[in-house]
């Protein structure tokens, strides 16, 4: 979110904030929360001055009343800011940015988060320290007096006056760049402003040193394009690379690493206790620290607006309490919600890592909230492509299948950019080793709780394991195929009564379990201790470590510079003249009887002849994509060496956003393909089939008029009522006797919830199953309201995804900034949806008055009109410009309009 809309609303007429960056304060051990503007001023004689204003803010800076400004900082004369490496740390790519900010009177040191939007933020104030003329001797600077004096005198730091602030005579010039002329952030990297006299207002030895010593990816020796000492010529770079990687073991050896992999539900705790016991306990220190956290925080600011003090909190005491016999830079720190990676390094192996990427996939409620879900890590050691996953998978000891389910789709959806953008993105298992650890949830299963307790009192942990659903799962093969585990000698992890060693004694009285696990996945990894730490009590789970050898892929330089001069002289004989050509296994596909929200995949084969190509599906004339939009190709580029094959994935998906238009015949399931082949010729592949309309992307209005089952109708029917624009009166149109009052599918599905659900936990936060969203869909679209049967959590979230799939939304499109307008005010709020059609207006009732009903029974299934404001806030007002999010002011309008509707009398 760009925060400078919140700076922009405190600055006077005429003056502009161009960029903001959230950052850290750091002062000896404290750590403060700033946001930092850059902001420009015209002056009224020509030219610009620039300066820098911090704030202290609230979690999020939504608006001017969120964020209050604390110093002012001059982009004058004396003013440099400059890459730094802290004290005892090592820099390492991916990691955040540290940057000194000093002027004649300050000294400031911050933190910035690794990223495009810091980078430019940095090139936005180099670009704002041009030199000063002398020959003008206007008192810059002096219009911040009038942003002083709007402060208390108490609030400031005894700053420069404004004729310090002048600039003195003599030329000036911004070094844009960083050690050996190039930084971190390229062209653009460290800078510092320099005195008359040409010496550097700050130095820092160390950073060259240390700057020298961490190789960023485009420098490594594993990045074999960027060192070839041969001419690029597109092509024959590409095959350099890949006879380098088919000849790897010619150049390398393996090099045992020492891998810390410990994970640890907190259970929304601060930290409490030393984590040195669990941190330190091995006699050796590792070289690698993999350490992730779960529910880190379980409050609803966490939940809504993913931001916690706690990060800092558990950062800071891992930090404290790794191995005290070695020297760790962090690498990464990644957190989605509760869930938190942190990847350290030993100092003296800082220099070969490379390649560092981080990314989360939320699989909450309607697959996205990050209340359950996966952060992962990928990076490489010397040679090795190495993934760290953290996950949190789903709750309760009967939703085995659910948790399944969320490994499957962390699988699917984790997907890590490469420095290359014309390659495509890098999924979990395209890396040599994988470890996987976290709360898995896998419970013990068919055993009562004292029959549990009685085996572990017995430490007769094998039989139990017997009876561990983890287990199970991967011996039918439904999650982490391929995926090795040590023995478990310990007693299970969860549940505890925090702050004590005896098991769970409130009412729920859960049944142990090893719900915290750590799994791993790749070749000549030796597993060296597995085994949970009962010293720690702050949680209701125990943290659980595996100690791993890892061998990892070293190069040695002077073979590998003989590999790389016999692959350059093998392809110097190559002749490139001859036109690449391919065969198709298939070229035409029928995707038969498609239906919403159900993927199909055709494959086919391509077949390389004796010339290596480059493929690629490209645009058609006129069109800005190669493909429809629920169409797609994977991969839809590559590389084929000589004589070799590859299989493409053709895969069908309609989703709310191509479905409204397949229901009303303005798209049809019908497109040509054109595979295009670099110094070779095209291929079309025809794509044809049909879809099953659906009132998933039916209109309101629409489904209003649909007494039978939407199936059941004339396609020609379906086409003239969903096109039938919406009526925002009535008007005595011939149909209006011909209708029901809210859609029927709406009905079926509240209907369901209000006679099975209204005493369900979790409802609308427990995601469904997605098998079971299949059969509601079908049931939904065939009438068979007799067969509707399935989990509470899948027929509402079957709900929601409805809610979602209209075309138009509930309060329409031409309501939505009156609602934000009146959000507060009750009174214009009911007359803003009195002015809404009949049938939309019909349902936000309908609705209102089912979520009513809910929170009367809130003892149970422990719903507030907070929690479901903030669901169905997004749901029900929608922003007309289409943005995917709303802007947080926005969100909690939404949330806050819906809210006054809950809280109201029936």
């Amino acid at each position: 979110m760009d925060q400078s809309v919140a700076i922009q609303e405190t600055l006077a007429a005429g003056d502009y904030c161009t960029l903001a960056v959230q950052g850290v304060l750091c002062e000896g051990d404290s750590r403060q929360s700033r946001l930092l503007g850059l902001v420009r001023h015209r002056l009224e004689q020509g030219g610009e001055e620039h300066a820098l204003f911090l704030y202290t803010h609230r979690r999020m800076a939504i608006t001017g009343d969120d964020v209050s400004l604390d110093q002012m900082v001059p982009l004058s004369r004396d003013f440099s800011l400059e890459e730094v490496s802290p004290d005892g740390e090592l820099y390492i790519l991916g990691s955040d940015v540290t940057v000194q900010l000093d002027t004649a009177v300050l000294s400031l040191l911050f933190k910035l988060p690794f990223g495009s939007h810091t980078r430019m933020f940095l090139q936005e104030v180099a670009r704002a320290c041009p030199g000063f003329d002398p020959a003008t001797p206007h008192p810059e600077f002096l219009w911040l007096s009038r942003y002083r004096s709007a402060q208390l005198e108490s609030e400031w730091p005894k700053l420069p006056t404004p004729q310090t602030w002048n600039a003195a005579p003599g030329g000036s010039t911004v070094d844009s760049s960083g050690p050996n002329g190039k930084g971190l952030l390229g062209e653009q990297g460290s800078w510092a402003q320099e005195k008359p006299d040409g010496t550097s207002t700050r130095q820092n030895k160390s950073k060259s040193e240390i700057t020298d010593m961490v190789r960023s990816s485009t420098i490594t020796v594993t990045d074999k394009a960027h060192i070839l000492s041969v001419q690029k010529f597109g092509l024959r770079d590409t095959m350099v690379k890949s006879h380098l990687v088919q000849k790897e073991e010619d150049y390398t050896y393996i090099q045992n690493f020492r891998f810390f992999v410990g994970t640890y539900n907190v259970n929304g705790q601060s930290p409490k206790e030393c984590l040195q016991p669990w941190l330190g306990h091995d006699l050796q220190a590792p070289d690698v620290y993999c350490v992730g956290f779960q529910e880190l925080d379980l409050s609803k600011e966490a939940f809504f607006f993913h931001d916690t003090p706690k990060e800092e909190e558990w950062f800071k005491a891992v930090s404290d309490s790794l191995h005290p016999s070695a020297k760790y830079a962090k690498v990464k720190l990644i957190r989605l919600v509760g869930i938190m990676l942190l990847l350290y390094v030993r100092q003296e192996h800082a220099a070969h890592i490379s390649e560092v990427e981080a990314e989360t996939v939320g699989t909450g409620i309607m697959g996205r909230m990050g209340n359950k879900g996966g952060v992962a890590i990928r990076f490489r050691l010397h040679n090795t492509s190495i993934c760290v996953v953290n996950s949190h998978l789903a709750a309760h000891p009967i939703e085995y299948e659910r948790r399944n389910q969320d490994y499957k789709d962390i699988c699917s959806r984790m997907q890590f950019c490469q420095a290359d953008p014309s390659l495509p993105p890098l999924t979990i298992s395209k890396h040599d080793v994988i470890l996987w650890l976290g709360d898995l949830n896998y419970r013990i299963e068919e055993l009562d709780v004292e029959k549990v307790k009685k085996l572990i009192e017995e430490k007769a942990f094998q039989t139990l394991y017997a009876y561990d659903q983890l287990r199970n799962q991967v011996s039918a093969k439904a999650v982490f195929e391929g995926f090795t585990e040590g023995q478990l000698t310990f007693q299970p992890t969860y549940k505890y009564d925090p702050g004590s060693d005896d098991w769970d004694t409130s009412e729920k009285c859960r049944v142990p379990a090893w719900c915290d696990r750590v799994l791993w996945k790749g070749k000549n990894i030796t597993q060296l201790s597995y085994q949970s730490h009962m010293a720690l009590k702050t949680s209701d789970h125990k943290p659980v470590s595996s100690v791993l050898d890892i061998g990892v892929r070293v190069v040695n330089e002077e073979l590998y510079r003989k590999t790389l001069e016999e692959i350059v002289r093998s392809l110097d004989k190559m002749e490139n003249a001859n036109i690449p050509s391919v065969s198709l296994s298939k070229r035409e596909f029928c995707f038969q009887d498609v239906k919403y929200m159900q993927l199909h995949v055709e494959t086919f084969t391509i077949q390389n002849g004796p010339i290596p190509c480059h493929f690629e599906f490209i645009n058609k004339p006129g069109e800005d994509s190669y493909c429809k939009q629920w169409l797609n190709a994977s991969p839809s580029r590559g590389f084929l060496l000589p004589d070799s094959h590859i299989e493409i994935e053709l895969e069908l998906f309609v989703n709310k956003t191509t479905a409204t238009k397949l229901n009303s015949g303005e798209d049809t399931i019908e497109d040509i393909l054109v595979l295009h082949l670099d110094r070779g010729k095209d291929y079309f592949l025809s794509v044809s089939g049909n879809y099953l309309p659906s009132c998933f992307g039916s209109p309101i209005h629409t489904l209003c008029y649909m007494k039978e089952p939407i199936l059941d109708l004339p396609l020609e029917t379906i086409r003239e009522l969903t096109l039938m624009p919406i009526q925002t009166q009535d008007d005595g149109n011939q149909l209006e006797n011909n209708h029901m009052e809210v859609p029927k599918e709406l009905w079926m599905m509240v209907d369901f919830l209000y006679r099975n659900a209204v005493q369900q936990e979790d409802l609308f936060q427990q995601p469904g199953l997605r098998s079971e969203f299949e059969h509601i869909r079908d049931c939904l679209d065939t009438g068979m309201i007799d067969s509707l049967s399935a989990n509470n959590h899948s027929i509402a979230e079957a709900l929601l995804l409805f809610l979602e799939s209209l075309p138009e939304p509930v309060i329409c499109y031409s309501a939505y900034h009156n609602c934000l307008e009146c959000s507060g005010n009750y009174s214009a709020s009911k007359q803003v949806i009195a002015t809404l059609p009949t049938f939309h207006r019909n349902v936000f009732n309908y609705l209102m008055a089912f979520l009513q009903e809910l929170l009367k029974n809130s003892a149970k299934n422990h719903l507030d009109e907070n929690i479901l404001a903030s669901i169905f806030g997004s749901l029900l007002l929608r922003n007309p410009a289409g943005h995917q999010k709303l802007e947080m002011a926005e969100k909690k309008k939404a949330q806050g309009f819906i809210h006054q509707f809950l809280c109201s009398s029936p």
